[in-house]
């Protein structure tokens, strides 16, 4: 899993800014029926919630925020509320619910001031969900999608740091991805296959720290299908851009061995 959770953090904490509101609804009794229908004010309400936010009890209290949004839907808390429950889903691990209370933000909000932590928040979803490069990789595709959602509409946002971050992140797990598949092909002898892979990392993740391995298993694969030619140039351009790198000594060690002849 990717790295770096403890920035996500520090991010994710600005939002929750605890704002008193009137009357003494903090100092109340609890019970299991917060969640039951009864009509309550909203100070009653989202105190209740932030209670229970406070307390680590993150699925009750985003079915409370989420009762603030049904008693009182023209209010002004009943925006935040909608935030306070998306936010209060992911810290349950609850990200499909997450993802739906941002986007229901959003649909009602598109031009509010805390948009891009809403689309911020869609992207963590995705993000936290992010598996081993063994498995499928839809998921990360969609954080990296959401991701540079965010950083495209507001790259000033004080989310979009974060963003270009995990990005980078991503991509270096989606390269990774792509060697897996590329050495998984060369171990069973299909070359021509293992090059396709290995070829969309040294073209579309160039940036990644998979593409010096990814020039060097191309010499091989090209030195396999019997084209020194081709092998060569990899080796080459691998020399110019990591010329100290493990990977450029193993290359450069197969061209001695199977130089192609003039």
């Amino acid at each position: 899993m990717l790295s770096f959770r403890f920035r996500t953090a520090a991010v994710l904490a600005a939002l929750v800014i605890a704002v008193p509101l009137a009357g003494c609804a903090g100092n109340r009794a609890r019970s299991k029926a917060d969640t039951s229908y009864v009509a309550r004010d909203v100070s009653t309400l989202y105190n209740a919630a932030k209670a229970r936010l406070d307390k680590g009890q993150y699925k009750l209290a985003a079915a409370l925020f989420d009762e603030v949004e049904r008693q009182h839907p023209y209010s002004v808390w009943a925006r935040r509320a909608q935030l306070m429950s998306a936010y209060s889903y992911y810290l349950a691990r609850e990200y499909t619910e997450s993802t739906s209370s941002a986007q229901r933000f959003l649909s009602i909000h598109p031009g509010n001031r805390d948009a891009p932590y809403a689309y911020y928040l869609i992207a963590l979803n995705y993000y936290e969900q992010i598996s081993d490069v063994t498995r499928d990789q839809k998921i990360t595709q969609q954080a990296l999608d959401a991701f540079g959602e965010l950083t495209r509409r507001y790259p000033t946002s004080r989310y979009a740091a974060d963003a270009r971050l995990k990005v980078d992140l991503i991509r270096d797990h989606l390269a990774g991805k792509e060697m897996e598949i590329g050495r998984f092909y060369q171990r069973r002898g299909l070359w021509l296959a293992s090059t396709v892979r290995f070829r969309k990392v040294v073209d579309d993740y160039q940036t990644t720290s998979h593409a010096p391995e990814a020039l060097m298993r191309l010499t091989e694969s090209y030195l396999a299908m019997g084209v020194p030619e081709e092998a060569q140039r990899m080796a080459a351009v691998l020399g110019r851009n990591y010329p100290a790198s493990e990977w450029y000594q193993r290359a450069y060690q197969l061209m001695q061995k199977n130089a192609p002849k003039s």
